[in-house]
């Protein structure tokens, strides 16, 4: 089941309570580079509006397999380092740094059966073009 978006969190909207996160920080770069509503509809199609349990949001999704290449740790490694770090927690699209992570290192399995190598090459190219402008 997938639920409708939140609104995408801003920079200034997340709570850290280790005070404002650096806007020049790569994670947030990366965050801010992406249209994420862009990818969300095509993401949201793929699940049941009716049924089963909610599917994670597109930006968690995809930002933790962004986290996951450019870091090359394991998936266990990866919910651990998101877990502490407010930075990966913005990429994600969490609204405040949390001791939790909603996700297990088992759904990085599912991230990328719904977030293929193709849709993520289609990313990476629409984000170099913004760069670019």
């Amino acid at each position: 089941m997938y639920k409708e978006d939140d609104p995408q969190i801003t920079l200034t909207e997340f709570y850290s309570p280790f005070g404002k996160l650096d806007p020049d920080n790569r994670w947030v770069r990366t965050a801010n580079l992406i249209p994420w509503q862009q990818y969300e509809r095509d993401y949201a199609k793929q699940f049941s509006n009716k049924s089963g349990a909610p599917a994670i949001k597109f930006r968690m999704a995809l930002g933790t397999l962004l986290i996951k290449k450019r870091t090359g740790l394991s998936d266990r490694e990866i919910v651990q380092v998101i877990k502490e770090n407010p930075y990966m927690q913005y990429l994600i699209g969490l609204h405040e740094f949390v001791a939790t992570i909603p996700f297990s290192a088992s759904s990085i399995t599912n991230f990328r059966k719904y977030i293929t190598k193709d849709v993520i090459k289609e990313i990476h190219e629409s984000v170099i073009q913004r760069k670019r402008k």
